[in-house]
């Protein structure tokens, strides 16, 4: 491709993705909650030059078309909720999609569940104090957390992952539960670790009431998927590995040994979590973010060639079964080391998930501020980020990354958000397709070009939907641009202009109009699984 084609390329994309126009819904622009002051609008052009010049350096991208690009937000430890207003923290939230979207960000994986509690309203569980600073005291005025961060991740068509913790009950011995609580009235399904509270894997209890609140939350909000993290039996403290199930063992061990014992626990959350959640809505992903290291080589020849904690042996947890079986979508192993840290190398254990992946998809967990305060001396760089990104294109089965934490991503720590949005994550890109390849989406129709209040736009009809959701609806749009004597190619990542939910899109101002004569523009249905629909064309005269 012509080095001048691919800069322009790449300045429009990120260009258009800093557009606010175009992440409104059509006939709210009176309204839009993205508009940007002068000041940002000076740092964007500001923005937009240096990328230009990164751009002609770089003409040839690199990026795949399909690639996901999440990004954590968490709300335990985060105290800046609690001193929020309802506007406030809305604000808040929009920011820092935006930011996320701006970087390149096509999910997020927003925290509802950190402590047995809700950042959404629940009659199973009490609102959070990391949202309201105490434990059960709903927000004034009252809000929905949850629905409102769906709603605005869908806005700007990224996917919503909502982040549970399934076991973890307090974060510290300061925590007060209430009298009304499950642990005051059933204390023998809960068990006490390093000062905090657990309930106890062993009971079935405990996993038909945590699939409860699953089940709440994937039956009455339209999350893409169901996230877990690394959190399952609790991780050594204090030189002592979690000790306080004897009770529990004495009752249900029936002779197994006590960590095979304590994973059949675990095992069985997962199977049943896997089971609500598709028998719910099949569509729904489940992905489990586990610590880094399964196991290392020297506890089993499978191992990887690290000498850390062991999720099977030290959390009793065995991602790799739950993909085999087929219960998990995803996996996030958190690979949270440099390139070559001794007792947990992240470039070896890239290439171990990746070998281990066992028909799942892997996203790689990156953490952002080691990636830039690491210095890469083989590849003659001052962080580690181009060899990370480069490292997860190249294994077959890892399927993107997420970055840890998004606050360090919309900080722009170390520029990583600059270097994202300029490279590595320049283009528009479609997270990965799941379920039955054979099956897809019905694609728009009556694709056409409309003039309204000084702008054009493309516009086009959403397919026609069932009275009930389902796998195959049409929840969100492609639209490529080609320009004159390009010939149209859907599988170049540069040629993506937009990722929307809406059925219309600004492309200029009427008085540009001549900017897009000889344009082809092609617009495809994305389904609830990520997969596309046959491609609409529209050649502009």
């Amino acid at each position: 491709m012509d080095s001048w084609v691919a800069a322009r390329r790449r300045l429009s994309r990120v260009s258009a993705s800093r557009k606010s126009e175009n992440r409104e819904k059509p006939g709210i622009s009176d309204k839009n909650p993205f508009k940007h002051n002068i000041m940002n609008i000076i740092k964007t052009y500001a923005f937009l030059l240096m990328l230009l010049a990164a751009a002609m350096a770089n003409a040839q991208s690199e990026n795949p078309k399909r690639e996901f690009r999440g990004a954590w937000l968490h709300v335990i430890g985060q105290t800046q909720w609690q001193n929020k207003s309802t506007a406030q923290a809305q604000q808040y939230i929009r920011e820092q999609l935006d930011l996320l979207a701006d970087a390149g960000c096509n999910a997020v994986i927003f925290q509802v569940r950190p402590t047995a509690d809700a950042l959404y309203k629940s009659e199973l569980e009490p609102w959070s104090a990391w949202l309201t600073g105490k434990r059960g005291k709903a927000p004034q005025p009252e809000w929905d957390p949850l629905q409102y961060a769906l709603d605005e991740a869908h806005a700007r068509g990224m996917e919503f992952h909502a982040w549970l913790n399934p076991y973890r009950v307090t974060s510290s011995p300061k925590d007060v539960l209430p009298a009304s609580h499950a642990s005051k009235k059933h204390p023998e399904r809960f068990v006490k670790f390093n000062g905090q509270t657990f309930f106890d894997p062993a009971y079935q209890e405990n996993r038909d009431f945590i699939c409860k609140v699953v089940d709440d939350i994937v039956s009455r909000y339209d999350v893409d998927a169901i996230h877990i993290d690394d959190y399952f039996y609790p991780y050594p403290a204090n030189g002592r590995k979690f000790d306080g199930d004897g009770a529990s063992y004495a009752r249900f061990g029936n002779g197994m040994g006590r960590d095979d014992w304590r994973r059949h626990n675990v095992d069985l959350l997962i199977e049943q979590l896997h089971s609500t959640i598709k028998g719910r809505k099949p569509w729904v992903r489940f992905g489990v973010s586990p610590f880094g290291i399964w196991r290392n080589s020297s506890s089993d020849p499978r191992g990887s060639r690290s000498s850390g904690l062991q999720n099977y042996d030290d959390l009793y947890a065995d991602p790799l079964l739950w993909a085999k079986k087929g219960w998990i979508d995803y996996l996030a192993p958190q690979l949270y080391w440099s390139l070559d840290t001794r007792a947990a190398p992240s470039r070896h254990l890239a290439e171990w998930w990746n070998d281990n992946a066992n028909g799942v998809d892997v996203y790689i967990g990156q953490d952002v501020k080691r990636t830039m305060d690491s210095a890469d001396p083989d590849n003659n760089d001052s962080n580690e980020l181009d060899t990370k990104v480069r490292l997860s294109r190249r294994l077959p089965n890892v399927k993107g990354n997420v970055w840890w934490h998004g606050y360090w991503v919309t900080g722009n720590y170390g520029g990583v958000a600059d270097s994202l949005a300029m490279k590595y994550q320049s283009t528009i890109a479609l997270p990965p397709a799941y379920g039955d390849k054979t099956r897809r989406p019905a694609p728009p129709t009556g694709v056409r070009l409309v003039k309204e209040d000084g702008r054009l736009f493309i516009d086009w009809e959403a397919p026609a939907a069932g009275p009930r959701q389902k796998d195959t609806d049409a929840v969100r749009y492609v639209v490529y641009e080609f320009y004159p004597g390009e010939r149209p190619d859907t599988e170049l990542a540069e040629a993506i202009i937009a990722l929307t939910p809406y059925t219309r899109l600004r492309v200029a101002d009427a008085d540009a109009a001549q900017t897009v004569e000889g344009n082809t523009y092609i617009v495809t249905s994305l389904d609830r699984m990520n997969r596309e629909s046959q491609p609409v064309t529209l050649k502009v005269k």
